[in-house]
């Protein structure tokens, strides 16, 4: 039996209430949790039938799924899309896709694209330039960027996917909060191209990370590879239900981009009022910058409010929307509160 390779360990994330809960033990609860990029406003599902719990899914039902993913993300074919339990599953299948080499990865970003290169075998390293990108095998793009929102232009993309596939390269795009960023710059539906591959999350936009699917469009030989070794039934059965549902529901999706329009705007209002410069983010998070960051992370803590801060950077945090009336009155007290504190 061969020795196990070493493991990278799994970074912080946000969105953990345990970890919340050890760290401020004191504090009043419920938890208003504005850690993630999660929609608070989750897709109203219909009724599951018992058939979702008691049987596989068929494939017929499978196929159904990454065809509604196909026209929602504007791919052609429904065979250039790959369905997993979730886009962190299928990351480290992503970057098999390459024999190991040079993996860039454009940071400050979400961390575990550079876990899952390191997993399988890359050398990785992250960067700050775009540029810097075109010297890699592998290279790896957040766009809009978590936590930043930072988005670089479909052009800019698709020019750095070319001089990567005439080098045997590949460029991995992650849309996960594509849905509410700008659509005119989405490469979902350049996925047929050689030399480029994109990540898409369902959870996110439509609420239910908890399901656990993600899909990976890519031209047609990479697609079935991925699908080859995920097997059947990668997608279970109440999940197949649910998101097909959802993905089919177009006006709820419009309707909901309005929405989180809206509230953000709100929220942006409350935050620039309390002294919070409002740098980037999407209409799912805010990314925020205070000299006070670190402190208000502890005051609203203590306070039972949860936000996301970020080792590269102890004067930035990202804030996600408020549920409902109710978190954002505790979050507007909490933020008074510690206006007064620092006066």
């Amino acid at each position: 039996m061969r020795n196990p390779v070493e493991v990278p360990a799994v970074p912080d994330h946000g969105g953990s209430l345990a970890g919340a809960e050890q760290r401020f033990p004191q504090a009043p609860k419920p938890w208003v949790d504005l850690s993630t990029g999660i929609n608070p406003h989750a897709y109203p599902f219909s009724p599951l039938p018992a058939t979702a719990f008691s049987r596989l899914p068929e494939p017929e039902d499978t196929a159904r799924l990454a065809a509604l993913a196909a026209r929602a993300y504007g791919v052609s074919e429904p065979a250039c899309i790959a369905c997993g339990p979730g886009t962190q599953i299928l990351l480290p299948l992503v970057m098999r896709l390459l024999q190991p080499g040079r993996a860039a990865v454009l940071s400050p970003t979400y961390a575990e694209h550079a876990r899952a290169a390191a997993l399988v075998g890359h050398t990785v390293g992250e960067v700050g330039a775009f540029e810097a990108l075109y010297d890699a095998d592998l290279a790896v793009v957040v766009n809009p960027n978590n936590p930043d929102g930072r988005v670089i232009a479909r052009e800019q993309l698709l020019h750095l996917a070319r001089h990567l596939s005439a080098k045997g390269g590949l460029l991995v795009a992650d849309e996960a909060f594509m849905e509410v960023g700008p659509q005119e710059h989405s490469v979902a539906g350049d996925a047929g191209r050689e030399g480029l591959v994109v990540l898409r999350s369902f959870g996110k936009f439509y609420g239910l990370a908890g399901i656990r699917l993600g899909f990976v469009l890519a031209d047609q030989t990479r697609a079935a590879w991925l699908n080859a070794q995920l097997g059947p039934w990668a997608v279970a059965g109440p999940t197949v239900q649910i998101a097909s549902e959802a993905l089919a529901d177009q006006v709820w999706a419009n309707d909901m981009r309005r929405r989180l329009i809206k509230e953000t705007a709100r929220l942006d209002g409350l935050l620039s009022r309390h002294g919070l410069v409002i740098a980037g983010g999407t209409s799912l998070f805010r990314f925020v910058r205070s000299l006070h960051a670190s402190a208000l992370f502890q005051h609203l803590g203590a306070q039972g409010i949860l936000v996301r801060p970020f080792r590269f950077d102890p004067y930035v945090l990202r804030v996600g929307l408020p549920a409902d009336d109710t978190a954002l009155s505790r979050l507007e007290g909490a933020l008074m509160a510690f206006d007064a504190g620092a006066a």
